[in-house]
């Protein structure tokens, strides 16, 4: 069962998601102990509202986190006005 990613609940994942992805890539740029701590901070901080809404939504943690992923770094495309 595919999980939908809706609401405000959702944009704070995929912010969150975001800026991970963001440090990670600032960690191969640039592989310096703050670098790595900034990516641990801000990924830890995205599995522990992941494990939260999954509780709340009653879906298993890990197809919660792949529709995260998915929704950041295979956007649907937005239709045509």
């Amino acid at each position: 069962m595919a999980i939908e990613l809706t609401g405000e609940r959702a944009d704070e994942l995929i912010t969150l998601q975001r800026a991970s992805d963001a440090a990670h890539a600032a960690v191969r740029e640039d592989p310096s102990p703050e670098a790595w701590a900034a990516w641990r901070e801000r990924a830890g901080k995205v599995q522990a509202k992941v494990t939260e809404y999954a509780k709340e939504i009653s879906q298993p943690r890990n197809e919660v986190e792949a529709a995260v992923k998915k929704a950041v770094r295979h956007p649907e495309p937005q239709p045509e006005a």
